[in-house]
């Protein structure tokens, strides 16, 4: 009868229904109980680090009262009770097979006890609650060398997986410029040890880049944990070297690495530690607070890793409301692309092409050129009123400082009124360039602005960063006596738009792109970069 198929195919949609919402509510009570567990953890930390502060309080106090009765002990037995500490025998710290191995296990041991014990003292990072919609626990440290940062939280993916993905740095920190694995030795217990070369771009005109000299240790633990953790090799005697490199300063990573443990039903807690010491010393004074703040540090790097893992573990298990669209791995590489030519052009190494332009030191505007060609859009470039064809790019950088100028407001005014900064000619003129067709030198009255439309491309799933097509429409472009009408595409990559986040680094990056745009083609980015201090 039709009625009853009818209740059957209700019936059947029902089922169906219930077992949807069973088998989320499942995945929900897996994800609150891995929540519940970190959390406890944490709670049994902090527990612990204020019991030690209490202690080194009350041995503080004992030891102030008593600092006027001490006296020095010179006697023979205290003299040879010093010698005899002094004597005390240490595992090699050499370039051997056991002096690597020596270091990496003193290395997993210190990581560890800042991971989940009191080593540092760890304080909650400015205007991050932790709930069960938040990135993680984030803290940053608190009276200790350098500058550190710490992050814990549940991602859904396997403990192997998530370990490869934060070992390719070069996919999710942007301020990473290379990675360089020198020599890989296998260790007894099924690790692995690493010698790496990393180099990271600086982030302002104004001072030098860094890099590291760092040994990896990749190791399981009895639990079945998987840890992998590194430290620089700056201070070790007799062990492995690697020279200064021009243009760099080397800087210090102490003990740091990641932590992951399997959940059970799936998925893994993370723990992820960053501790440097970037050597502000060699940085201009008023830039001194950025090489000395660890919220810095916890936003472009250990929140930035844990927000790659969160947005891979969605995309792996909500394919087809992924918020970078049917291809996310290819969006992720664009975003990628564009951070990573923005931070060519304001680090300019010679080893890239760049060079630079003398100039008469009026303003504090540097200018590069570089003919490399890679960096080349197209072939060369024609004009039509008689200057000769030319096969380089062109860079102009600066950095200023500005009084009381929330970053997020300054980034939304930039993004949404350009007409009121952005030169049109320039704009038609690296439009020109992109399509490879005869233009004109831009001139004061080489165009005018018509309409600004934004297309959304894509955004992360926290919103903290989105990437969107701007189209200029009618700009002018003009050649010889001639005013040709046509649209320009910007591809653009905004973050740190929120502005209720405190101290967060935001970005608008922007770069000529036309109709035929490929996954290879080149990309000439421009933009600002804007730092609280």
């Amino acid at each position: 009868e039709p009625k009853q198929i009818k209740v059957w195919f209700q019936n059947r949609r029902c089922r169906e229904k219930q077992r949807k919402e069973a088998s989320r509510l499942r995945a929900v009570n897996r994800k609150l109980t891995a929540m519940n567990k970190l959390l406890m953890e944490e709670n049994d930390r902090l527990q612990k680090q204020v019991s030690q502060l209490v202690y080194e309080n009350s041995y503080f106090r004992q030891q102030t009262q008593n600092a006027t009765l001490a006296t020095t002990d010179t006697s023979c037995e205290s003299v040879v009770t010093s010698g005899q500490h002094q004597l005390t025998q240490h595992p090699p710290r050499d370039a051997s097979p056991a002096g690597l191995m020596s270091i990496a296990e003193e290395t997993l041991t210190e990581f560890l006890s800042k991971a989940t014990g009191t080593a540092v003292e760890w304080v909650q990072m400015p205007g991050m609650k932790p709930g069960p919609d938040s990135i993680g626990i984030i803290a940053i440290s608190h009276g200790c060398t350098g500058v550190a940062s710490r992050a814990c939280g549940l991602v859904g993916l396997e403990p192997s997986r998530v370990a490869d993905i934060l070992k390719d740095r070069l996919s999710w920190f942007r301020d990473c410029r290379a990675v360089n694995v020198l020599n890989v030795l296998s260790t007894a217990n099924g690790g692995t040890i690493e010698l790496i070369y990393m180099q990271l771009y600086a982030p302002t005109t104004l001072a030098p880049a860094r890099d590291f000299w760092l040994l990896r240790y990749t190791s399981v633990l009895e639990d079945g944990s998987l840890v992998v953790c590194e430290r620089s090799l700056n201070n070790t005697q007799n062990g492995p070297s690697m020279p200064p490199v021009q243009h760099f300063v080397r800087a210090e990573m102490l003990p740091s690495g990641y932590l992951i443990r399997p959940c059970e039903g799936g998925g893994s807690i993370i723990h992820i530690v960053d501790h440097m010491d970037l050597e502000p010393w060699s940085v201009p004074e008023v830039l001194r607070p950025l090489y000395e703040s660890s919220t810095l540090l916890s936003q472009r790097t250990t929140m930035a890793a844990l927000r790659q893992l969160r947005q891979i573990s969605q995309e792996v298990s909500q394919p087809v409301v992924a918020n970078w669209g049917r291809r996310p791995a290819a969006l992720r590489a664009l975003s990628q692309r564009l951070s990573k030519g923005f931070n060519e052009a304001v680090n300019g190494f010679t080893d890239e092409g760049w060079s630079m332009i003398e100039s008469d030191g009026i303003d504090d505007v540097t200018v590069l050129v570089n003919s490399s060609p890679g960096k080349m859009m197209s072939g060369d470039l024609s004009y039509t009123n008689g200057f000769p064809s030319v096969n380089a790019v062109l860079c102009a950088k600066a950095s200023m400082l500005l009084q009381n100028v929330p970053p997020a407001i300054l980034l939304r005014f930039l993004r949404e009124h350009r007409s009121e900064w952005a030169d049109s000619g320039i704009d038609s003129y690296s439009a020109s360039a992109v399509k490879a067709v005869p233009c004109c030198l831009p001139v004061s009255r080489a165009g005018y602005f018509g309409g600004q439309v934004i297309l959304p491309l894509a955004h992360t799933i926290e919103h903290e960063e989105f990437m969107e097509v701007i189209k200029l429409e009618n700009m002018a472009h003009f050649q010889e006596d001639m005013i040709m009408a046509n649209d320009i595409f910007l591809l653009q990559l905004c973050s740190g738009v929120d502005e209720k986040s405190i101290g967060t680094c935001v970005e608008l990056i922007f770069a000529p792109i036309d109709a035929s745009f490929s996954d290879n083609a080149p990309l000439l980015p421009s933009g600002f970069r804007i730092i609280p201090l």
